[in-house]
C-alpha cells in the first residue's frame, strides 16, 4: 500500500534538517560525545556508500532494461514455481546490509513483484554463502545442509503465509 502525500525526497529534507538541529543541540550539551557519535556515523556512511551506489545503479539498470511485463512474468502473480525459485536464489546470493535492498525491491514491487516473493528473498538471505565453509567446519556437512534446507523451506512457508493473509 503506497503512502499518500508528499514524496519521500520532500519529507527527507525535514528529516535531515531535524538530525542537523539535534546534533547541534547535543553538541552544546556534550561536545565530546557528539563529535564521537558524528565520527562513527560518518564511518558507517562511508562503509555503506558503495552499497547504496550499487543499489542505485542496479535500480537504474532495471528501470532501463526491464519492462514491467518482464517483471510480472518472472516475479508477478503468474510467475508460478519459477518466481519462488528466483526469489530463493536471489536471496541466497545477495550480499550487503538488508536495508540497502529496500529501494531495489520497492522498485520491483512497483513493477509487479509479489509481496510473498519479497518475504522469501529476505528470509533466504539468512544463508550466507561466504560463511558456509566456516559453518561446515564448525558444525559439519549434515547440520549445515539440514539447517540451510530448513531456512529455504521456512522462507517459502513465510511467503505463502503472507500471500494467504493478503487474500483475506
Amino acid at each position: 500500500m503506497k503512502k499518500q502525500g508528499k514524496p519521500f525526497a520532500f519529507r527527507g529534507k525535514y528529516l535531515f534538517l531535524t538530525v542537523l538541529i539535534l546534533y547541534g543541540v547535543l553538541f552544546l550539551v556534550n561536545s565530546e560525545t557528539t563529535l564521537s557519535a558524528l565520527q562513527k556515523s560518518s564511518t558507517v556512511l562511508l562503509k555503506i556508500l558503495p552499497i547504496i551506489a550499487l543499489v542505485i545503479l542496479f535500480t537504474g539498470l532495471l528501470n532501463y532494461f526491464l519492462q514491467p511485463k518482464q517483471v510480472a512474468n518472472h516475479l508477478g502473480r503468474e510467475s508460478g514455481a519459477m518466481g519462488w525459485l528466483w526469489a530463493l536464489a536471489s536471496g541466497v546470493i545477495s550480499h550487503g546490509p538488508m536495508y540497502a535492498w529496500y529501494p531495489l525491491l520497492e522498485d520491483l514491487r512497483s513493477h509487479g513483484m509479489r509481496d510473498g516473493l519479497i518475504v522469501v528473498f529476505f528470509t533466504a538471505r539468512a544463508i550466507k554463502i561466504p560463511l558456509l565453509p566456516m559453518m561446515i567446519d564448525y558444525f559439519g556437512w549434515g547440520f549445515t545442509l539440514v539447517l540451510s534446507c530448513y531456512i529455504l523451506i521456512g522462507a517459502l512457508v513465510q511467503g505463502w503465509l503472507l500471500e494467504l493473509l493478503e487474500r483475506k
